[in-house]
């Protein structure tokens, strides 16, 4: 969250991979499908959690789910089927162009083993706050979105590669044009 994966990912869709964005999908896939809206809904109230359109406001779900550990898992297991269901759909549509899934939460819900290999985008804890200041987000609301997450250098562990996101544009740029001809999955 504010390391730059969204920049990252939209570099690699204009060199010629398809993209998938999971908060996107979850965003305009799963949260318009008429049993999740309901269920969502009645677990949480509709005033809270619905727009006066009935649509779902992520706004009032996310300080519902964000402050009680039990509460998002239950959103969790609501939505991450669908969502797991939607990218089968995806690959099994399109498996002949090289794909790339710009997942929030990869390691944390252990989502490593869907994909051929992953990639951390880093960056320090002061540019991470700084981006999300930028979109509008509460320093406090920033920390304790943070905290559900692992740690940096945990991922930076896990991950089969990594980006450092913390110069310009075209350094981001240059270090996955080096990642694509290396794994020679250029289209």
């Amino acid at each position: 969250m504010g390391c730059g994966k969204s920049t990252a990912a939209r570099i690699f869709e204009e060199i010629g991979f398809r993209r998938s964005d999971a908060d996107e999908v979850i965003r305009r896939v799963v949260l318009t499908e008429p049993e999740v809206v309901r269920a969502i809904a009645e677990r949480f109230g509709p005033t809270r959690v619905l727009l006066a359109d009935g649509t779902v406001n992520r706004s009032g779900l996310a300080q519902a789910v964000f402050a009680d550990e039990a509460e998002l898992r239950w959103l969790e297991n609501l939505l991450h089927p669908r969502l797991f269901a939607h990218w089968r759909g995806l690959l099994a549509e399109r498996s002949e162009q090289p794909w790339v899934f710009e997942v929030p939460l990869l390691f944390e819900k252990r989502l490593e083993n869907w994909f051929d290999f992953t990639i951390c985008v880093a960056t320090t804890s002061a540019h991470q706050l700084a981006r999300l200041a930028e979109r509008g987000m509460s320093h406090a609301l920033a920390e304790q979105r943070i905290s559900k997450q692992l740690p940096l250098a945990q991922k930076l562990e896990l991950a089969d590669f990594v980006l450092l996101n913390d110069g310009s544009p075209t350094f981001l740029r240059d270090q996955i044009a080096v990642l694509v001809d290396k794994l020679g999955a250029r289209r």
